[in-house]
């Protein structure tokens, strides 16, 4: 193998913590006090609007105006959805969080592969999350979905990607994502392995088989090692 692709979000950075911290910021600069249930609730509006991304019922910026006009409607609060967006965005932007052991994984990794990033999150706040987090050199390429033009899991994602990697061979190409419904079935279409990575061992009640699991970012090089 060659070339690892690494999703970001809840891969490589603890996408969690970080969109509890941002929310918290947004809902009490807009007089809202940010609980444990309200910050549940959205975490779960939103990935259900970007499971509609993936499956292209909406657009990006619905999604982001969808999950605070759908968590404002429930409690009954008139505010402004773009403005929570907007605010939400600026406080996502800052710093990083590392999911554990990835720093390190990457560093040893870039040594023996081609690594690349395949994001779907917006690119102002990956750029800056990325920026400060200091990995962007252990990379060969990083993907952005909102530069590309479409989203994981696309076939033309991918291809896209494939594109501008010199002598790209996709047997030589694995994909390393927590999410079956974007990173592995993204894989899945494009014609290269997946490995799962699934820290809490969640069930997989889909029909989108990945070709190696994994509960820690550290397994990676043993399983590319054998593939």
């Amino acid at each position: 193998m060659k070339n690892i692709f690494f999703d970001l979000d809840d891969t490589l950075f603890d996408f969690k913590k970080a969109e509890s911290v941002a929310l918290s910021k947004t809902l009490k600069e807009l007089g809202v006090k940010p609980t444990d249930k309200i910050i549940a609730r959205y975490s779960e509006l939103n990935i259900s609007q970007w499971k509609r991304l993936e499956l292209g019922e909406i657009s990006r910026a619905e999604v982001k105006v969808n999950r605070y006009r759908l968590l404002f409607d429930e409690l009954g609060l008139d505010l402004s959805p773009k403005k929570a967006t907007s605010l939400y965005e600026e406080y996502l932007k800052i710093g990083h969080y590392f999911i554990e052991n990835a720093e390190n994984v990457i560093k040893n990794l870039y040594k023996k592969y081609d690594l690349y990033i395949v994001s779907n999150g917006a690119k102002a706040v990956q750029d800056s999350r990325i920026a400060s987090s200091g990995i962007e050199k252990y990379f060969k390429g990083i993907f952005i979905s909102e530069v590309i033009g479409c989203e994981k899991p696309a076939k033309e994602f991918f291809d896209c990607c494939f594109s501008h990697i010199d002598c790209f061979k996709k047997e030589d190409t694995v994909i390393v994502g927590d999410s079956l419904s974007s990173d592995i079935k993204g894989g899945i279409n494009s014609g290269i392995k997946t490995i799962w990575f699934n820290p809490k061992e969640l069930p997989n009640h889909t029909n989108i088989i990945p070709d190696f699991e994994i509960k820690s970012l550290e397994q990676v090089d043993l399983i590319v090692n054998k593939i």
